[in-house]
């Protein structure tokens, strides 16, 4: 395969790098993008160094099979049709596309049969608290038929970039020398601090992420009357999302059979002994492939009802290896460009 890395030189453009080496993606040519202030920066794929292209509106995709885009999503919506325009399959990790009609919305654990119909050469990678949520839905729906989902987000610096990972960081440093921390990726101070504010209000006082949450889950379930209700929380923690998710079925759950749904499902890992003091953490969950589910209990104001908590690593899990997981799963079943 030829493959594109659009925005490579930020967090999730690295990441790809590294999940496309451990996953033995097919990769026989490798093309990198990225702004002009990133074009002439060289990267290592494989043994091999790699110059970053500018990205421009010429033909520098036409002999592209997957572009895997990550730079925003202005970027993405003018650079679309330059992508696409030879017939380059795009998944696009920004929000421009997701809930397009026209576009999948795709975690292959989920609805995968859903990439392999992208008539605008689209797919859509979904946010990524979306993600791993999704992912620890979908063997409870399969059974017991989900109603309704509150879910409360932990979510790591990480999430906003490279930058404020950095400068969570630098804020924890200059705290402990009895500075004053410098506050430019966050509304406040996220050092010892958590910021109850992730993307920008809208008309309903629910943040863009939390109707990200609604919006998208409901899309990649093909369960539009699931009712999700979020509230996002930025935490001082460098990488890995963590949810407590409070979910409603249509009938009494048993635990135990939950508990051993989730563990046969494919990209799952159960850590679930409270006796034990057994239960994910972004510590022990940053860098790892699965969605981990723990505190799974019974929820004791609903008979219908059940608690579980939920940690991913967001840059890779949520962005790019579900996107590396969609081009394997289209290879799988015969896709060519």
């Amino acid at each position: 395969m030829n493959v594109a890395i659009v925005g490579v030189s930020g967090a999730v453009g690295q990441e790809f790098l590294r999940v496309l080496t451990e996953q033995d993606f097919p990769v026989d040519n490798l093309y990198l993008f990225g702004s002009k202030r990133s074009a002439g920066r060289s990267y290592t794929f494989k043994g091999r160094e790699y110059v970053v292209r500018e990205l421009t509106h010429g033909d520098d995709f036409k002999d592209v099979d997957i572009a895997f885009v990550s730079a925003g999503g202005s970027t993405s919506r003018e650079f679309a049709d330059t992508i696409t325009k030879h017939g380059t399959l795009m998944i696009d990790n920004s929000s421009t596309f997701r809930m397009d009609d026209d576009v999948p919305l795709v975690v292959p654990e989920v609805n995968g049969n859903d990439a392999l119909n992208a008539p605008r050469h689209i797919i859509a990678n979904p946010n990524c608290t979306t993600i791993q949520m999704v992912v620890a839905l979908k063997p409870i729906h399969d059974r017991w038929p989900i109603r309704r989902v509150r879910v409360a987000t932990y979510q790591a610096a990480s999430g906003a970039g490279a930058s404020a990972m950095d400068e969570l960081v630098e804020q924890h440093k200059t705290l402990s020398q009895g500075g004053e921390a410098r506050v430019e990726k966050f509304a406040y101070q996220l050092a010892y601090n958590v910021i109850p504010h992730i993307d920008v209000f809208t008309d309903n006082d629910y943040t863009k992420e939390e109707m990200k949450m609604h919006n998208e889950t409901r899309k990649i379930m093909h369960a539009p009357d699931i009712k999700v209700s979020a509230t996002c929380v930025r935490v001082p923690v460098m990488r890995a999302h963590s949810e407590a998710v409070w979910i409603e079925t249509e009938s009494p759950v048993d635990i135990e059979a939950v508990r051993d749904a989730l563990a046969g499902s494919k990209g799952i890992t159960v850590i679930d002994s409270p006796a034990d003091k057994a239960y994910p953490m972004p510590l022990f969950v940053a860098d790892k492939d699965d969605v981990y589910v723990g505190r799974l209990r019974a929820d004791i104001t609903d008979p219908c009802g059940l608690t579980m908590w939920v940690v991913g690593d967001q840059i890779k899990k949520g962005a790019a290896l579900n996107a590396v997981q969609i081009a394997q799963y289209l290879l799988a079943h015969g896709w060519k460009r």
